[in-house]
């Protein structure tokens, strides 16, 4: 997760550059169940309305909690399918707060209503994601549901009314791209206090439907209108989030916002990208699906590092025998094509490997969602070396 508000704040105050911080864990993404009442266009889990065989029993659960917590994991990310059919979802939660996790609630809302928004202001999670994939039936298209969007708008309402903290989560493609400026414009006449947009990453049903992927320019002009909205926040001491997921590339295009805008700030601005460090897939961010099956994100899932049923979440997550988590936690990461040869790449880490492994089936090629120029990464492409040699032999 890259977040934009934070690294802008470094343009008005900036911070010393200090030691790098090292969380002392992974944050746990856990899809608790993978039923869900949507079957929305984009899901990495395939999920759909019935219940799935040999799930993790809330015993298994409470267990694995536990060696979470003594492996010193900060967050856990309470998701599915929609996590709050699961039966227990209340008492896992209570639990996980009591044992001092952040936790948040990653839900697609329709389900949050008067009958149940007490229990989750009890719960106290210290915050909710609801997923809008546009206004109205552009949403109700993603969510092959009708009125799913009036639902999830409902569920916005009720935990922002309860001083819950609530965003929205937004993944960008072709179809929904055009809606960018209307969310954005949401967050306003909701007193909606976080955005993230997410960019589409190839597992699930987002696999299958990578053709719809938004195009580089769609992404470069939502990039530059959610930077635009960001630093307008900043300038008005508005206290909102925004943030972006699954293309690492991004602070890097945020490093050349900067650079065009206040070009005293980039070195600055460059030393605490460096630091971030980009993708971490692996070491800093893990997943649990609803077998008990680790992975190295949420979009691994076809992956299997071994199961909390049978090894301890610790040892897994530490066990470098597997090649692609060797590989995910090298630094320097080994990596191909344009993207090993970027320079930049300190501060990208390689992007997301799960689309060069699905694209290519090798988990060390070049990212093909990065949608920087080879100029602006500071290579220089094969076009242009042809273009060179044919002009040498026009000239000759």
């Amino acid at each position: 997760m890259f977040r934009i508000r934070q690294y802008m704040n470094e343009i008005g105050t900036p911070t010393p550059l200090g030691a790098v911080r090292k969380p002392p864990g992974p944050v746990v993404i856990w899809n608790l169940i993978r039923r869900c009442n949507l079957a929305c266009k984009h899901c990495y889990s395939i999920s759909a309305d019935y219940d799935f065989p040999d799930e993790l029993s809330t015993d298994d659960i409470f267990r694995t909690m536990d060696n979470l917590k003594a492996f010193h994991v900060p967050v856990l990310i309470l998701s599915g399918g929609e996590p709050l059919l699961h039966p227990d979802i209340f008492s896992i939660s209570k639990r996980a707060k009591e044992m001092g996790f952040y936790v948040g609630l990653s839900t697609n809302g329709t389900l949050i209503n008067r009958d149940i928004i007490n229990d989750i202001k009890e719960i106290n999670y210290d915050y909710v994601g609801i997923s809008i994939d546009g206004i109205g039936k552009t949403h109700d298209h993603f969510r092959h549901k009708q009125g799913a969007y009036d639902a999830s708008i409902n569920a916005i309402r009720l935990c922002r009314d309860n001083d819950i903290k609530v965003g929205i989560r937004f993944t960008l493609t072709q179809d929904n791209a055009h809606e960018l400026p209307k969310l954005l414009d949401l967050m306003d006449s909701e007193d909606i206090n976080k955005f993230y947009l997410s960019h589409l990453n190839y597992s699930g049903r987002g696999n299958r439907n990578r053709k719809d992927d938004a195009t580089h320019l769609m992404t470069r002009v939502a990039l530059d209108r959610v930077f635009d909205k960001c630093w307008e926040d900043i300038q008005q001491k508005r206290e909102r989030e925004y943030v972006t997921g699954n293309n690492d590339a991004d602070a890097v295009y945020l490093l050349q916002w900067v650079n065009e805008r206040f070009p005293d700030k980039t070195s600055h601005l460059r030393q605490k990208l460096v630091q971030w460090g980009g993708n971490s897939s692996g070491v800093n961010v893990a997943n649990i699906d609803n077998l008990g099956e680790v992975h190295p994100d949420t979009f691994w899932w076809h992956y299997k590092l071994g199961n909390v049923r049978d090894r301890d979440f610790s040892e897994i997550w530490t066990d470098c025998s597997d090649p692609i988590m060797a590989g995910l936690k090298q630094k320097p990461r080994k990596i191909k094509g344009r993207c090993g040869e970027c320079q930049n790449f300190d501060v990208c880490g390689g992007n997301a490997r799960i689309r060069a492994y699905q694209l290519t089936g090798d988990p060390w090629a070049e990212d093909p969602a990065c949608y920087l120029t080879d100029d602006e990464i500071g290579i220089q492409s094969v076009a242009s070396d042809e273009s060179a040699n044919q002009h040498e032999d026009i000239s000759s």
